[in-house]
């Protein structure tokens, strides 16, 4: 995981977020909609804590961790910066492999937005969903993200330079085959894994989970242009607000999941699940 560290080590994954708010927007709608009204929440692999920060200020009690120490730093700094240190349990550095410092059922919830992107084994996937079963609480809520091997194939077939080697026929279709992409060129994003979409929910439910909703986390409007946004913008508040519903309505429509290069997991560990 050190290209991993490396990367993130000079990324800004706050300001991803600020540059794609729609991902963000999508996830704070469902996550609105889904959590419970209190609680203790896990968010696991965090990076510098965009998503925490909000926890924290809707009165959440917030574990942080994340692989990358830098990240785990800035975002306690971020915390005392807003004043919202004291809703904060602890900031880890953790793999989220390996989660030994936290207590079975220790929380009511729990975010893993980023882990799934580089886990490139099978047995290293299953590891991090056993953790995270194991530290969430019974009927406990969990929202995970995952990366679309449809939508990356598309962003290959339009910018193959961009990411090499999915330059190539050759490339492309070992790729597609395996998920699994590391970048031919020095500091971009690499060490990253791609789900075939057919399988998130068979893979959630056999590590214990109950299916609540698999949504596209960019909905219809992720390639949309600044341009284009303020088009809609200018036809005022009350539209654009309207225009927003429908954008969050429509995230959860399964038939444009291969459009999104994000996709966002909503389970629960349920009772009466058990895993295989």
């Amino acid at each position: 995981m050190d290209s991993v560290k490396r990367y993130y080590n000079q990324f800004d994954e706050w300001g991803r977020l600020d540059r794609e708010p729609l991902e963000y927007l999508i996830h704070l709608h469902h996550m609105q909609k889904n959590l419970p009204r209190s609680g203790r929440i896990l968010d696991n692999g965090a990076g510098p804590g965009k998503y925490s920060m909000w926890l924290a200020e809707q009165g959440y009690r917030v574990t942080l961790t994340d692989l990358t120490p830098r990240l785990v730093e800035l975002a306690e700094q971020k915390a005392i910066e807003l004043n919202l240190e004291k809703q904060f349990d602890g900031f880890h550095v953790m793999d989220a492999r390996h989660l030994s410092g936290l207590s079975d059922e220790q929380f009511d919830a729990a975010l893993v937005l980023g882990p799934m992107y580089h886990l490139q084994s099978q047995d290293d996937r299953n590891r991090a969903i056993a953790e995270l079963y194991r530290v969430t609480k019974q009927d406990g809520l969990i929202f995970v993200a995952f990366m679309s091997r449809t939508r990356f194939l598309s962003t290959s077939l339009q910018y193959p330079e961009r990411w090499r080697p999915n330059h190539t026929v050759q490339g492309i279709t070992d790729f597609m085959k395996s998920g699994a992409f590391n970048h031919d060129d020095e500091g971009r994003f690499t060490g990253a894994y791609y789900f075939d979409i057919a399988e998130i929910i068979p893979f959630m439910e056999s590590q214990g989970f109950q299916t609540i909703k698999l949504i596209g986390s960019s909905s219809v409007a992720g390639g949309m242009t600044e341009e284009q946004w303020d088009y809609w913008k200018r036809q005022g508040d009350d539209a654009f607000t309207q225009l927003m519903e429908l954008i969050m309505n429509e995230s959860e429509n399964p038939y444009i999941l291969g459009a999104s290069s994000h996709l966002l997991y909503i389970g629960r560990k349920s009772s009466g699940s058990s895993k295989e």
